[in-house]
């Protein structure tokens, strides 16, 4: 799937401060955000507004004794979505309605939007995701002085109110899919090469923390469309290791592969999704592909 960028670029004022807004269109001809926005355009703009507004209005905050929000007047919040992704389109509205409710200052929050597509899925335009371990969106990353103390992925692991108060008091929840963590953790502190040699070991690990395939079969594809072509495969690997009956988790390493001319490996992998699948589409054509016949 290509990305094909519109040339439409929409200048927005808001406080007195103009505010450059881009768009593009994906394959499917919608229309999204790139980059830095102000979250006041979502709340205008007649593409976003309908579920922006909807889901800011729905979401209510419970009453009760807030004083812990005076430990959130010095944190920076950098949340990092998709306006194509419906966790994004949920949490992300019920998000600010909170902070706002709460009398916090919306000056403390900034929001980047994301791309979707496979030429540079969930990549921002100038880079802006990398160096700050997305892989999934939303993701809140709260920080003071510049550092960040905790994060929200996708979704909260209670409920927004209460995740946010855990995170004033000190005490924040492990952020969701541990497994996608502890593994771009490991690829920030490690060589390949140092990897490689006790991969059994990062194996198990992940193995222990991951939910569903779908933990590793997103981070794969997220390091595969960034270039950290290495990290992608092994992350890959790991998910078929995991999950060694599931067709489109094979599909997804082995279209890998194949893209990455490792032609031998691909066409055993494709042959192992015909075992489970013999009518399996993607396998079948890939191996008519790689055979060439």
């Amino acid at each position: 799937m290509k990305i094909f960028f519109s040339a439409l670029l929409t200048f927005l004022i808001f406080n007195a401060t103009a505010q450059e807004i881009t768009t593009y269109k994906n394959a499917e001809g919608q229309s999204h955000l790139a980059g830095k926005f102000p979250v006041e355009y979502l709340q205008q703009d007649s593409v976003y507004q309908q579920w922006f507004n909807k889901n800011y209005v729905e979401f209510t905050v419970e009453k009760g004794d807030n004083k812990w929000k005076k430990a959130l007047k010095n944190t920076q919040v950098d949340i990092y979505l998709g306006t194509w992704c419906g966790d994004s389109q949920k949490w992300v509205p019920s998000f600010l309605k909170l902070w706002d409710e709460l009398g916090l200052d919306r000056k403390q929050l900034s929001f980047t939007a994301l791309y979707d597509g496979e030429e540079k899925y969930k990549q921002g335009p100038k880079g802006e995701e990398k160096g700050k371990k997305i892989h999934r969106v939303p993701t809140f990353i709260f920080k003071n002085n510049g550092e960040e103390y905790a994060r929200i992925v996708e979704t909260p692991r209670n409920d927004l109110k209460t995740d946010l108060a855990q995170i004033a008091l000190g005490y924040p929840s492990e952020p969701n899919y541990r497994a996608a963590t502890y593994l771009l953790d490991l690829f920030e502190q490690n060589s390949m090469t140092d990897i490689y040699k006790d991969a059994n070991t990062h194996l198990n690990e992940a193995y222990h923390l991951v939910g569903k395939s779908g933990e590793l079969h997103t981070l794969g594809r997220v390091l595969m469309s960034s270039d950290r072509v290495e990290q992608g495969l092994l992350v890959l690997q790991f998910n078929t290791i995991i999950n060694p009956y599931t067709p489109s988790v094979l599909n997804r390493y082995g279209n890998a592969l194949a893209e990455n001319g490792q032609k031998e490996m691909a066409i055993a992998t494709f042959e192992k999704v015909i075992q489970i699948n013999p009518e399996d589409e993607n396998a079948l054509a890939q191996l008519k592909k790689l055979k060439g016949n």
